[in-house]
This record gives C-alpha cells, sequence and structure tokens, in this order.
C-alpha cells in the first residue's frame, strides 16, 4: 500500500503561521527522503488553526526544493474560482514540474458564509459545480465542443502533460461523477468515518478510461497519530481531538498542548461526542496503524493519505517516520 500525506498547516499555541509555514517545507523534505508517494496542501480560509489559504502557492515552492514526491493541492475549493483560472495555474504547475502536480477538486467553501463572501463579492458564478468541475476538464486538454461559448478560448501553457486530477469526496455520489469522468477519486474519512466499501465500489464500477486516467486510482485520507507505544499515541492525539471538537462548536480552534487538552472540563455529553469522532482517528503504534491500513486496502483504498496529527512538528514528524519504517 502506497502512503502520502495531507498537510493542513496546522497551527499550535506554542507556534505562529508563519512558522508553521516553514515546518511545512521540513516535512516535505522528510517525506521526500521517506518514500512517500505524494503531498497535498489543504485550502482553508479565515482559520486562525490552519495557514494553508493558498495551496497552490505551497505547491510550487514545495516542488521547487523537493526532487521525487508528487505535490498537489488537496484541495482547490473551486466555488471560489473560474475553471479557466485553475486549470491554467495546474497545467502551469505541471508545465514547470512534469509527472509531479496533482489537482485535487473539491466542493466545500473552506471557510465561513462571510470568508466566502469576501473570496467572490459578486457571487457572479452561476455555473452548478458539477458543470464547473466539466469545465475545468474541458480547459485543462482544450476540448469544448464547437457550440459551446468557450471554445475559442485556450488555458495555457498547451502541450504539457497533465497533472493527476483528483475529486475529493465523502460520499457514494461524489465516488460515482469520479469514476464517470474518467479521474481520481480521494475519500475524506476524516470527516465522514470509516471507509465504505459501497462507495468505492461506486466509483470502480462507474469508471470510464479517460486522457487523464487509464486506471482507477483511490486514496482515503485519515487523521493519524503513530508512537512507540499505543499509549503515547493516546496521549498525543488529545491535542486533535480538541482541536475537532472545538471546531464542532465554533471555539477558538488553535492546537492546544495535550495536557491543555486533557485537562479541559468536557461535560459527559461533550465526552460520549469526543468517543463518537474517534473513528475518524487512526491511533498506536506503528504495526497496529499498519494493519490498520492494510485492512483499509482490502476495501480498495489505493493509498492511505496520512494527516499527521500533533502539537509538535517532531510529533507529525514521529508519525511519519515509524509508519514509513513498518511500510515503506
Amino acid at each position: 500500500m502506497r502512503l502520502s500525506i495531507l498537510d493542513q498547516l496546522n497551527v499550535s499555541t506554542n507556534s505562529s503561521s508563519i512558522e508553521t509555514l516553514h515546518q511545512a517545507e521540513e516535512i516535505a523534505l522528510l517525506a521526500d527522503n521517506l518514500g512517500y508517494t505524494r503531498i497535498w496542501y489543504s485550502e482553508h480560509h479565515g482559520s486562525d488553526a490552519m495557514a494553508s489559504a493558498t495551496p497552490e502557492i505551497l505547491v510550487a515552492h514545495i516542488a521547487s526544493i523537493t526532487e521525487r514526491i508528487r505535490v498537489g493541492a488537496g484541495g482547490i475549493m473551486m466555488m471560489h474560482y473560474s475553471p479557466l483560472k485553475i486549470a491554467e495555474t495546474f497545467k502551469t504547475l505541471s508545465a514547470l514540474h512534469p509527472n509531479r502536480i496533482d489537482l485535487g477538486i473539491g466542493r466545500a467553501p473552506g471557510g465561513n458564509q462571510l470568508t466566502t463572501l469576501a473570496l467572490n463579492p459578486s457571487m457572479n458564478n452561476n455555473l452548478n459545480l458539477d458543470d464547473k468541475l466539466s469545465e475545468i476538464l474541458m480547459f485543462m486538454d482544450d476540448n469544448f465542443p464547437e457550440d459551446h461559448f468557450y471554445s475559442r478560448v485556450s488555458a495555457v501553457p498547451r502541450e504539457v502533460i497533465f497533472p493527476k486530477i483528483w475529486l475529493l469526496g465523502s460520499g457514494g455520489a461524489s465516488a460515482k461523477q469520479a469514476g464517470l469522468l474518467g479521474i481520481n477519486y480521494s475519500f475524506a474519512q476524516f470527516i465522514s468515518g470509516p471507509v465504505n466499501k459501497d462507495t468505492l465500489a461506486n466509483y470502480y464500477d462507474n469508471f470510464i478510461p479517460s486522457i487523464y486516467q487509464e486506471r482507477p486510482e483511490t486514496n482515503a485520507a485519515y487523521f493519524t497519530v503513530v508512537a512507540d507505544s499505543k499509549e503515547e499515541a493516546e496521549y498525543r492525539s488529545a491535542s486533535y481531538q480538541h482541536f475537532v471538537f472545538a471546531t464542532e462548536r465554533g471555539l477558538p480552534n488553535k492546537f492546544v498542548s495535550p495536557e491543555e487538552a486533557l485537562s479541559y472540563p468536557y461535560t459527559e455529553m461533550e465526552k460520549a461526542d469526543l468517543e463518537k469522532n474517534r473513528s475518524r482517528f487512526v491511533i498506536g503504534d506503528s504495526k497496529s496503524v499498519a494493519d490498520y491500513f492494510r485492512k483499509e486496502e482490502e476495501l480498495g483504498v489505493s493509498e492511505a493519505m496520512i494527516i499527521a496529527a500533533g502539537y509538535t512538528i517532531e510529533d507529525r514528524k514521529t508519525t511519519l517516520r515509524l509508519l514509513a519504517k513498518e511500510m515503506l
């Protein structure tokens, strides 16, 4: 099974956004050396807890300082941007770094309603997201029907190696759409909980080979904490579990230390919610976590995408090192 990384650029209370951006360089260089397949950057706006608002800029920078690993957006929130702009941005990146760029496309806003309005004040895009995705793909290969309004518009540069295109999702509808379009599918286990075999089957059963992808390919993204012992991993996971708890309630949500998270005065109902959210996490020593991912492979997951959940960069590096040693 392949291993990859989704870096959300988490900002801890002992750090800053600027420090977090530079830590992203360290994580990418480590991943490149350890043999991870790809590293993606998320798009989140107006968040004190995540420093990744412009994944396309991170992709350009990280691709320039690494040698082998694929680099991509996981993902570009297409509701905010024109299909032409998305296509031209990632065709340019692919021209500069051929066979190394991924374009993950998401439907979510990546921010609250006011932030969404600020990103697109005129709200003048009348395309639904299905049509928008289709236009992105047509701009990628300049393949609009002759009677289409944009048939004479080209996304430059031309004649580039296409980036690998992924549709991000958490259910059967997005999986089926990715299959019918002949692109890859990324399942958000960290949002939806356990991988649903039927969802992935919906992708594989409907996959039609395309100029973007000859064979179906999937991954799933997981909140992951690995340490030398299960007890230590459980302790380190407290920061991220508290972050999920705080985010769901609109509370200040920088990543707090495990000590602070464990001392938080949760009510019994809140403790029950924390326990419910455990299904979104993979926590343990390297062998138990590797065994979990190998079982996921039996469900149809080609690749585990690791969100290394930790308060410090060293905690996150430990997760990546231990897992790579066990599986790569």
